[in-house]
């Protein structure tokens, strides 16, 4: 249990680590969001004072951060000024969306990226191997914003999906399942600007892993013996590689999350990327803060969940022969 435990504690070290970096910064940025208010002559100085004064922040930037650290520890991530709302909910109605859009893109990923992943390298050197590094180097060099925009115009153009929200007008009078097929069709164009952003890491990673395992004794005696391609690949090659696509995992939910942000924005999916995008405009201060830190939340679950598959599958880490970093 202490693998996991101390994980848990740098965690919480990080979170805090970013919610103080949060304040720093917006706190150093110019502007606040009654800047516009004050180039309105109808309102006076003394009304812009006692709203300043209403959300707190007349006070000193310490004094600030100890008030909504304590409101965090409550379940409460502040006030939105721009919304007039609090900030929780507003940011988890969005986050639902993104999770939506990020883990189906992240399944679809790692189904497709890690069976083409063993295969080319079973077959390096040959057509298939050839075929998919080509492939993987031209995703890899294309930035993602080129790529969003390429898929949007292609929509666009050929009208095959709908593109920008995530229901089509007259969608609560679909039935249970048309409103499924609604969503999942909004979903489509983002979901595969994102699969495409991310594929080709995944290949190559386990690619490079299931090479290295291939030359293996075992492997060779296995072909030996007269075990099929298939079940030796996924039954006995892939468990012993799966180490360095576990630690991917982590990290690819990371790049995934900062993706999909970028990839909402350009699509009009509505998730936390719009949300962020007007709250940094309008200069919503604690919605801000409250979304970084949601997104890192995001980051640090998705790290920990492979710090747990690695503890699982790699018995160095849980007799202590390895100390993770």
């Amino acid at each position: 249990m202490k693998y996991p435990v101390r994980r848990a504690i740098r965690a919480a070290a990080l979170l805090f680590g970013v919610s103080v970096l949060c304040f720093l910064f917006t706190e150093m940025a110019p502007g606040s969001f009654f800047d516009e208010m004050r180039l309105n002559p109808q309102i006076s100085p003394e009304t812009i004072f006692a709203l300043r004064a209403r959300y707190g922040l007349d006070r000193p930037l310490l004094e600030r951060y100890g008030r909504w650290l304590t409101s965090v520890v409550q379940g409460d991530l502040g006030f939105s000024i721009a919304y007039n709302a609090p900030v929780a909910p507003l940011l988890w109605s969005r986050a639902q969306n993104t999770l939506l859009l990020t883990t189906t893109a992240m399944l679809l990923t790692w189904l497709i990226g890690v069976p083409l992943g063993v295969w080319t390298a079973s077959w390096r050197g040959r057509w298939l191997d050839r075929v998919v590094e080509t492939g993987n180097s031209l995703l890899i060099s294309v930035p993602e914003i080129v790529i969003a925009l390429g898929l949007l115009a292609l929509a666009v153009r050929w009208r095959t999906v709908p593109v920008g929200g995530m229901m089509s007008v007259g969608h609560e009078e679909l039935s249970t399942w048309g409103k499924v097929q609604d969503v999942v069709r909004h979903l489509l164009l983002p979901t595969a600007i994102l699969v495409l952003a991310g594929i080709a890491i995944v290949i190559r990673h386990v690619r490079a892993s299931v090479v290295e395992v291939l030359d293996a004794p075992y492997v060779r005696s296995g072909r030996g013996l007269g075990i099929g391609r298939a079940r030796l690949l996924f039954r006995h090659v892939l468990p012993v590689a799966a180490s360095p696509a576990i630690s991917l995992f982590g990290f690819s939910i990371a790049s995934l999350l900062s993706g999909s942000l970028l990839v909402e924005v350009a699509t009009g999916w509505p998730g936390l990327g719009p949300l962020l995008l007007e709250a940094t405009l309008a200069r919503d201060l604690y919605l801000v803060i409250g979304g970084i830190i949601f997104s890192a939340l995001f980051l640090v679950a998705g790290n920990f969940i492979a710090d747990l598959l690695l503890l699982v599958s790699d018995p160095r880490i849980r007799t202590g022969g390895l100390d993770a970093e």
